[in-house]
């Protein structure tokens, strides 16, 4: 009886294990796909989207949110034509822009 209680653990561990890492590699697969900038404002506005971004690209006014969606770090700036050191954003994480930030970078 103990045995098997013993070997049922091990093979859901192993099961576990193997879905834990497929899910990861299919995360990060996913999200170097879409090779995005992704801003949120507010919850009466769209989601504003920048596929493939190069350079420089201003937030809009009310930004909130920045979310990196692409396979590089983008720098957050706080003027609108990124002439003041860049906070970086690392690919598939955010930052919240809050007042201080006027453009991107990557």
């Amino acid at each position: 009886m103990r045995r098997s209680a013993l070997l049922a653990t091990l093979a859901a561990g192993l099961v576990l294990a193997s879905t834990g890492s497929a899910a990861a590699q299919n995360a990060q697969g996913s999200r170097a796909d879409t090779d995005q900038v992704v801003v949120f404002s507010s919850e009466l506005l769209p989601l504003t989207v920048y596929p493939d971004p190069h350079g420089c690209t201003a937030l809009p006014t009310v930004s909130h949110v920045l979310n990196n969606q692409t396979s590089r770090t983008v720098y957050l700036h706080a003027d609108p034509l990124c002439l003041t050191p860049g906070i970086p954003i690392q690919p598939g994480y955010g930052m919240h822009t809050g007042q201080v930030a006027g453009s991107f970078s990557s």
